[in-house]
């Protein structure tokens, strides 16, 4: 029952054959005008438009408003919505509806009638979308690159094949709690209670219980504060793990660098994991015995399931191709974004005028991304500046930075934060040698201040889905970008 389609491809006409069965169809609306209770089984697999034929796609979408209005669905009441149907009456009217409903199939196949129709339907739209990807494959212009054109083809084939079976259903609470029992057990059994994915850092896994999956976490503070130190450290020693000690416990990771080249990435890791500050290493300036460290350190990295992707300016939807790509061709576990404010929308017209608009898209992106894929999201962002003005510099979620979809849209919201970069830059000009007893004493207040927060950083947890708020100490090694839990002496 394929009809031929003629389509024009270089002056050249080719017969396509277009999937759809009308005998099918005309079933399908027969047995609802018999039978409206039949509509409960099939109105989540099949809408009006998945009908090759529009008269039925129009009688099943009346079938639809009438049942949803309380009213009978049958013949003599569709009557009067089609009075003035050419289509219909064509056909010979309500006598053709009526026909209908004597001529339908097998009342007990309905549904799989319905996704027969839906398949049709697909197909149909596989053949427009491949004749579209030609056309534009075949127009070049300075605005349409071929990659961008496969994103958005990459992009379309996804939305297809996420709303294919267009089903879905109620599941019974069982099998939520037999997950939650799973993640109770795995917890019980596991060192520090983690039942995600471990951060590296004892006291922040037992705050968040480890990395959950489909979770959006944002890692936010001002410039200096070391969110990409402390992001990288966490990727990595999740990527270690899972080579190490239990791939439950760790993660393959996927790092996008919008900011940081490859490189000056790896020379972060390296210098973490060596103890060889990262100045040192560009410079060069390394005894025999530290080159063999970082030579050692260097191979260790190499060995670990951590991927690099460093294009700049990427947008929302390439972030979600590159992703689902990976999880496929390596596996993956965990996603980094560095940072959130780098990346671009989707180009709407509506998220180009308005920048709020735009962050909007990308953090609800974002989450949608850590659903689908069932993996944590790490995005890093760019705090306010209003942080600088306040006698406490300490930052808050009103501080984040163009858009409250970025608080709303995630799972947990984390600030970094170091008095010691505030502290440094408060250091009287006049030293400890002074002469002058009143600026001896203020400079000696200044150093005492400097010793009680030096090397020490503070996680702020200011929203957490799934349990408490509060704050953690972290010891921080600046020359070597390394974060480590703080032990009550204030140490490393």
């Amino acid at each position: 029952m394929a009809q031929p389609l003629e389509t024009v491809d270089n002056n050249q006409r080719t017969a396509l054959s277009i999937p759809h069965d009308e005998t099918i169809e005309a079933a399908v609306v027969g047995a609802l005008m018999y039978n409206n209770k039949l509509l409960d089984d099939i109105s989540e697999i099949i809408k009006p438009n998945d009908f090759y034929i529009d008269l039925y796609g129009r009688i099943f979408e009346t079938i639809t408003v009438l049942n949803e209005r309380g009213q009978k669905a049958e013949p003599l009441t569709l009557k009067p919505y089609f009075e003035k149907d050419e289509g219909l009456e064509s056909l010979g009217g309500v006598d053709f509806l009526i026909a209908l409903t004597e001529n339908r199939l097998s009342l007990g196949s309905t549904a799989d009638y319905a996704r027969q129709i839906r398949d049709y339907a697909l197909r149909r739209e596989l053949i427009h979308f491949g004749q579209g990807v030609t056309d534009e494959a075949q127009e070049t212009s300075l605005d349409n690159p071929a990659n961008k054109i496969m994103e958005a083809a990459e992009q379309r084939l996804f939305t297809m094949a996420e709303t294919g079976s267009g089903e879905t259903d109620f599941k019974h609470m069982s099998s939520g709690i037999q997950i939650a029992q799973e993640m109770a057990e795995k917890a019980f059994k596991t060192p520090g209670q983690v039942t995600g994915i471990t951060t590296g850092l004892s006291d922040l896994d037992i705050k968040l219980g480890g990395l959950q999956r489909s979770d959006l976490l944002i890692l936010a503070g001002r410039p200096g504060m070391g969110k990409t130190a402390l992001a990288t450290n966490i990727a990595f020693r999740a990527a270690r793990a899972y080579q190490h000690k239990s791939k439950d416990m760790g993660a393959i990771v996927g790092f996008f660098s919008l900011e940081m080249s490859e490189d000056q990435l790896a020379t972060r890791i390296i210098s973490d994991l060596s103890g060889i500050s990262s100045d040192r290493i560009r410079r060069g300036d390394l005894r025999a015995d530290e080159l063999q460290q970082f030579i050692e350190a260097g191979q260790e990295v190499m060995q670990t399931p951590f991927y690099i992707d460093q294009t700049p300016a990427l947008s929302i939807s390439a972030v979600r191709t590159r992703a689902r790509r990976l999880q496929r061709k390596s596996g993956l576990d965990m996603i980094v974004v560095d940072y959130l404010q780098l990346l671009q929308g989707t180009g709407s017209t509506q998220s180009m005028q308005n920048r709020v608009n735009e962050v909007s898209e990308i953090t609800r992106g974002l989450k949608a991304l850590a659903k689908d894929l069932k993996v944590p999201v790490i995005a890093l962002s760019q705090l306010s500046r209003s942080v600088e003005s306040r006698d406490d510099n300490r930052p808050q979620l009103s501080d984040l930075r163009e858009s409250g979809s970025i608080e709303q849209d995630a799972d947990i919201v984390m600030f970094i934060y170091r008095e010691e970069y505030y502290v440094r830059q408060k250091e009287p000009k006049s030293s400890a040698n002074s002469t002058d007893p009143a600026e001896f004493e203020k400079y000696a207040e200044w150093q005492q201040k400097m010793e009680r927060v030096q090397n020490k950083a503070e996680v702020i947890i200011a929203k957490n889905r799934h349990g408490s708020t509060g704050s953690i100490e972290l010891f921080f090694n600046g020359a070597c970008a390394r974060f480590t839990d703080l032990d009550k002496g204030g140490h490393a």
